[in-house]
This record gives structure tokens, sequence and C-alpha cells, in this order.
């Protein structure tokens, strides 16, 4: 797990840089087997060593590390147990916490939504670290890449720590794109003919003539 460690390392002082966390907001894991490396609890993103990330089991029992797991590790495991995921990054971003604390879902106001599930949905509110938010992210999360947790933040999925962080960079975008649209009027919405239309132009991209 050292490897898996290290790149916990080298994303949380991303997060802080790029100004996804403050403090010692938010927080990130990655999974190999039945093990998760997360982040710890109390601890600034950008001042972490790789031995400071403890690691735990899929139940939750620590399994090396002095330190405290994060206290969101609940729900990180619980999203574990129901998806594919290898790795999560759940931040506190000015934009994806804005959408979080005033709307149910982020509409689909641009196509890339698509490459976090379409529709962002807002995870009910409950107390951090308890089952009940687990619970509730754990819904939200259900078929998604991406999720909003209401008056809390975001949090994001991948097969590798560097595709759920870029999740995490592109929810905060959407986010933004929509907060900065409501400024200057009402965003359109993407309808699911149009969604669907962009997903048949992925699947069949048109081929280009080659000049002779």
């Amino acid at each position: 797990m050292s490897s898996l460690r290290e790149q916990l390392c080298e994303y949380g002082r991303r997060a802080v840089e790029l100004g996804l966390v403050i403090g010692t907001s938010g927080n990130l894991s990655v999974r190999e087997g039945d093990l998760v490396a997360v982040t710890p609890s109390g601890a600034a993103l950008d001042r972490l060593t790789p031995e400071m990330c403890p690691v735990v089991d899929v139940e939750g029992y620590l399994v090396e590390g002095d330190l405290q797991p994060s206290s969101e590790t609940p729900m990180h495991l619980a999203v574990y147990t129901t998806t594919d995921a290898r790795a999560i990054v759940h931040t506190h971003s000015v934009f994806g916490t804005i959408v979080a604390t005033t709307m149910t879902e982020l509409p689909p106001v641009h196509y890339n939504a698509l490459l976090l599930g379409g529709v962002v949905k807002v995870a009910e509110y409950a107390t951090y670290g308890t089952p009940e938010l687990a619970a509730n992210v754990r819904a939200a999360m259900e078929g998604k890449k991406a999720a909003l947790m209401a008056n809390h933040g975001g949090v994001t999925v991948g097969a590798t720590l560097e595709e759920a962080f870029e999740a995490t960079r592109l929810l905060e975008w959407l986010c933004e794109v929509y907060v900065r649209g409501l400024s200057v009027g009402k965003p359109a919405v993407l309808t699911d003919e149009q969604l669907n239309a962009v997903v048949e132009r992925a699947l069949n991209p048109p081929a280009f003539p080659r000049r002779l």
C-alpha cells in the first residue's frame, strides 16, 4: 500500500493548491483488494506524509498506522462495498458547496455532465461521519461517479485516484458554470434527447477523409 499512500499525499496537496479544500477539511481514499488507505482525521491534506495515512479493511478495522482514519471513512467504505470504485475524493469546494446548500440536484447544463453520469444528485443532509450520511451518499451515488452532500460538499469516485480527482475537478467546474450562469440568467438545461445525441456522437465519431 506504500505507493497508494504516496498518492494520497500527492493528490491531497493538489486539492489544497486548487482551493478544493481549506484547513483540515476533505478526505481521500484508495482501495486495493480488501484494504483501503485513507487520509487521517484532523490533518491538513497538504502536510501529509505516507506513514501518516492509516490503512483499514473494508469492514472498518484499523490494519496499519498510528493515526485515526478520517471521520468520513464510513462513507468511503459504504461506497466501496456497493460500487466498483477503487478511489474516492471528498472536498468542500466553493461552488460545489454552494450548489449543495441551495439545490436538490445539479442539472446537466453542459454535456460533460455525462462523464459523471448526468444529473448530479444532492444527498440528504446528515451529520458528518455518521451511518446516516454514508447511506444517503450511497443512494445518491447509485449509477453515478459524483454526488453532492447537502450543506457539506462533494464526493467523486474512480478506478484510480487520478480518475476520482479529475472527476472532482469536473464536478467543481460544472457547479461553477451553473452558479455563474445564474448571475446572468436562467441556465439552459440539456434535454435527454440532446444528451443521447452526444452519447451517439461519441460512440460513432465522424471519419475524416485523408487527402491523397
